[in-house]
């Protein structure tokens, strides 16, 4: 008591006789003031978590959104739209992180993004993070390409795979069963035809851009041959699977199976040939099923789906697509990343993300869930084809490697190289392109 007060007196001496000590000691009360003012409020800031996404996906994520900060008070999410392109998202993102500043705390990647982004270090490695028993709620084939070696790097969000579209109508009238193999098709297709009930037997994407390889890998694939092995950079595109593989898409041109055309059609394309009623099968992607069976659309209630078709001694194994979250590397809020990555990869956000929208859910327990199944009956087909799908090599050059392919794919489907010239070209720049 005695040493405070001798304080006390001190203070009040220094006080009186020194300007200088008054002011610095005003300062210093202020200071402090200021500080237990500013830092509750700084406080109650919320952390607000940025992202990129494709501008038709905005409008399905915005009650999402409203959805995860209501539940999430102290979290803003800030979602930039970007393009209606995957590539040009691509890009963006890719821009963003080579300049070492990139905005972005969450990344939401389609499946062919992840081997580039880990290897360049743009990814946090969530493989500590999510546990076993959580990933066993997750499609296998979905799990397997959200690694890049053996790391996980994505969480996915919703799948996707390619499925053969067929007119029911018009395999039963000519007494067929829907194909299982190249060869059934090829036959259904022109039996069909030549009873003029059909104008074109086959329609699928041949345009040069991503899409003329995944639909290569769907066929490629189900005839048990490969494009990229990753475990150790063998390159299977000059090998006669593969060969075989373009032949069969050649011949559906050069046989008048399918249009000349096909060479520039895209997913739409393809649908909107399809959904003329002038066409017997398609291969697209399961997005297309509530477009077929809308109340406008010529075949409407006619259309089946099943797995792709495969050669005898393979089986179906159609190319894996699918968008996924990810965690950027440079975020400062790792924790409410993650709290974010949780909520939108959460089966009740993937239920509602499907009833509304149609996309395939990437757990499996909601491919039996009965409101689903309701609006979706297809989806136990759509099962059978993820349980074994095509996936595109994981490769860090994995953009160059599909552009080498595109290129020499398109020349095949165009005539301008036959299918064993194209391949062993593609092969070589492949081998260059990963040798360097």
């Amino acid at each position: 008591m005695e040493m405070l007060q001798e304080y006390r007196y001190r203070f009040a001496q220094y006080w009186r006789s020194s300007i200088v000590f008054r002011i610095v000691s005003l300062l210093v009360l202020f200071a402090i003031s200021a500080l237990l003012i500013v830092l509750p409020v700084r406080s109650q800031q919320p952390v607000v978590l940025t992202f990129l996404m494709n501008a038709p996906e905005v409008p399905n994520l915005r009650p999402l959104i409203a959805e995860f900060e209501k539940e999430n008070p102290g979290i803003k999410l800030n979602m930039i739209e970007g393009p209606n392109a995957s590539n040009l998202i691509e890009d963006l993102n890719t821009s963003a992180f080579l300049l070492g500043s990139a905005p972005y705390d969450l990344v939401n990647m389609d499946v062919t993004w992840v081997a580039k982004f880990a290897a360049a270090g743009w990814l946090r490695d969530l493989s500590n993070e999510v546990s076993q028993e959580q990933l066993n709620e997750f499609l296998p084939g979905d799990i397997e390409a959200s690694r890049y070696q053996g790391k996980l790097y994505r969480v996915p969000w919703r799948t996707d795979t390619a499925m053969l579209f067929y007119r029911k109508d018009l395999l039963d009238q000519a007494g067929l069963q829907p194909p299982n193999t190249f060869d059934e098709l090829m036959q259904a297709s022109q039996k069909i035809q030549g009873q003029d009930k059909a104008q074109w037997g086959f329609v699928w994407q041949g345009r040069q851009y991503e899409g003329v390889a995944a639909m290569f890998v769907d066929v490629l694939s189900s005839n048990g041959g490969f494009w990229v092995n990753p475990q150790n950079g063998e390159v299977g595109l000059d090998r006669p699977e593969a060969i075989q593989a373009l032949q069969f898409l050649r011949n559906t041109i050069d046989k008048g199976i399918s249009p000349t055309g096909v060479s520039t059609y895209q997913e739409e394309e393809a649908r909107l040939l399809f959904q003329s009623g002038n066409t017997v099968f398609m291969r697209n992607w399961p997005y297309a099923w509530a477009l077929l069976n809308k109340d406008e659309s010529p075949v409407k209630g006619k259309v089946g789906i099943k797995p792709v078709v495969y050669t005898p001694g393979n089986q179906s194994s159609a190319c894996l697509g699918g968008w996924g979250w990810g965690i950027a590397s440079t975020t400062q809020h790792p924790v409410e990343a993650r709290k974010a990555l949780d909520f939108f990869t959460s089966a009740r956000v993937q239920k509602q993300t499907t009833l509304q929208s149609g996309y395939l859910p990437s757990r499996k327990a909601l491919y039996n869930d009965p409101e689903i199944l309701a609006k979706y009956d297809f989806f136990p087909i759509a099962l059978k084809a993820l349980e074994d799908p095509g996936l595109r090599p994981p490769i860090a050059q994995y953009a160059q490697a599909s552009d080498i392919l595109q290129r020499y794919l398109s020349a095949a489907i165009s005539r301008r190289l036959s299918p064993e010239e194209a391949l062993q070209a593609a092969a070589r720049e492949t081998r260059s392109l990963l040798g360097a």
